[in-house]
């Protein structure tokens, strides 16, 4: 008796799950085996496209088939066993060898020249299909993206609208994500622990499950969350129609600190100053150790003369040099004012820049036109072409990001300002910060390096606690009156404006940084 294998299949898993199409091959089949005598010992129920080779259950069929393990094999349609040549070819070269091929929906005898003739037709026309097909999805896909839309799932942090309409904003998820940039960009964060962070906070998969460490490295790589749309097949860059969840500035801090982290290692002990005390010969990171129960730091180059230094000793020196940065609520207030009024007076400024920026984007919006018509036209080859579109909505996404930060009443300013301000507070009242992380992080925020030579420890500020320091604003020791408060407050307010002026139009580098809990 002989015995033939049956092989059902559709294109994809909704289909399968439909169930309808593989029924209807099912009894078409088993109607054909009854009519003609032919006994089903075997079912291959497949749920993959056929325009592809590489079919798990096809190429066990074939395999089976050659070890003689059937006599032949019914298959619902030509089309259903195969829509690439180099497949029905297979399928031809095991009917060379005998093995019997039937067509439960097509009449065809393949062993006449006719049969065989029609058959080949029909697997070409197949074939055919699949390709014009693929040339119309493609076309549209592009078509979309032309669009400014993204013509797939929306990823997280956004929700998808429908067929045609740009992606919004995850209300719930979406802050998540603007807040992984945030916390990644500081350096302090591997994506491990960052991971840990998101989740404790509620980011969760649509499954409801922790985003993985590969699936944050994607989200931290993506520029769709900065208003474009790459093509990771092709490398095309096109810009979005949808809302950015984060600015140019931020996007390319997370990029610099991704390409210089290649690793994180799990600490296995926490030390308040660990790899922020360095040794000014050789310019490494003094080591931390406890012995007898203090912690000490020393450099691990013996040809350097810094000696280890107690922690204790590194805590007094930064409070009693912090403690000169005391505002009073008076100062404080004072110092809001006359920025406030400085702001005031750039609001005609403001505008004039607003309509410079105006024109540098239609201008590069021309530029990307003519860009284009060029490689229409075949002047440019795709590469270049291809190079200078990304380049040119990079830039486009620079200045783009830059418009909220240059309208009237400058918002950006002010928010650098209150920032500022902060961090001064935070200095003056840093002997009662009990949280370690935040300790570490306004030391981050308010110190460029801490150097240890001899037993000396040596504090280098950042900008513009540097000129706050270096100005006599802001005493060495306890906090007392060197001129007027208004004057002073005037003087403070005057130097963190240059600061912020001198800032990146995007944000500068604490814009991000995760906020302090001030004692009281």
């Amino acid at each position: 008796m002989k015995n033939y294998f049956a092989y059902v299949r559709v294109s994809t898993v909704r289909q399968g799950e439909k169930g309808s199409s593989l029924q209807e091959q099912r009894a078409a089949i088993e109607s054909y085996a009854r009519r003609n005598a032919l006994t089903i010992c075997e079912w291959y129920e497949e749920m993959e496209t056929a325009a592809k080779q590489g079919r798990p259950l096809f190429s066990k069929l074939l395999k089976a088939l050659a070890q003689g393990r059937a006599n032949g094999v019914i298959i619902h349609k030509i089309d259903r066993s195969a829509r690439n040549l180099r497949d029905w070819a297979a399928l031809g070269e095991l009917h060379d060898c005998g093995i019997e091929l039937h067509f439960a929906h097509e009449s065809l005898d393949l062993n006449s020249r006719g049969g065989r003739l029609s058959a080949d037709i029909q697997a070409v026309v197949a074939a055919d299909y699949i390709r014009n097909l693929r040339d119309e999805i493609r076309k549209g896909f592009y078509g979309r993206l032309k669009q400014g839309l993204y013509p797939l799932p929306a990823p997280i942090g956004y929700i998808d609208q429908g067929s045609g309409v740009a992606k919004t904003i995850d209300p719930l998820r979406g802050p998540l994500i603007e807040k992984a940039y945030s916390l990644y960009a500081t350096g302090c964060w591997s994506l491990d622990s960052l991971g840990d962070e998101l989740y404790q906070r509620g980011l969760r998969t649509k499954t409801g499950r922790r985003v993985t460490r590969n699936s944050l490295a994607t989200i931290l790589h993506n520029p769709f969350y900065i208003g474009l749309i790459r093509v990771e097949r092709t490398e095309e860059t096109f810009p979005g129609i949808h809302p950015p969840l984060v600015d140019k500035s931020l996007f390319d801090r997370v990029q610099a600190t991704l390409a210089r982290r290649s690793s994180h290692k799990t600490r296995r002990h926490f030390f308040r100053y660990q790899r922020m005390l360095r040794c000014p010969t050789c310019g490494r990171a003094l080591a931390a150790s406890r012995h007898k129960g203090h912690v000490y730091y020393r450099c691990q180059i013996k040809t350097c003369p810094t000696t280890c230094v107690r922690e204790e000793l590194v805590n007094d020196v930064l409070r009693v040099a912090a403690s000169g940065f005391v505002l009073s609520g008076e100062e404080l207030e004072a110092t809001a004012a006359d920025i406030e009024a400085m702001l005031m007076d750039r609001r005609d400024d403001a505008a004039d820049e607003q309509r410079n920026l105006s024109l540098a984007v239609a201008a590069i919006d021309d530029r990307l036109a003519r860009l284009t018509d060029g490689y229409i036209d075949q002047i440019i080859d795709r590469e270049i072409y291809l190079a200078r579109k990304e380049r040119l909505l990079n830039e486009r996404a620079s200045l783009t990001s830059c418009n909220p930060s240059i309208e009237p009443a400058n918002d950006r300013i002010r928010r650098h300002v209150r920032q500022t301000l902060e961090l001064v507070k935070a200095l003056g009242n840093m002997g009662n910060l009990e949280n370690e992380d935040h300790f570490r992080s306004l030391l981050q925020q308010t110190i460029s390096n801490l150097t240890v030579s001899g037993k000396n420890v040596e504090i280098a500020w950042r900008s513009p606690f540097s000129q706050l320091a270096s100005c006599g604003l802001v005493a060495c020791g306890g906090p007392h009156r060197i001129k007027p408060r208004t004057g002073r407050a005037h003087d403070v307010a005057k130097i963190i404006m240059e600061h912020c002026d001198s800032l990146p139009k995007g944000g500068d580098q604490n814009d991000d940084a995760e906020p302090l809990q001030l004692a009281a």
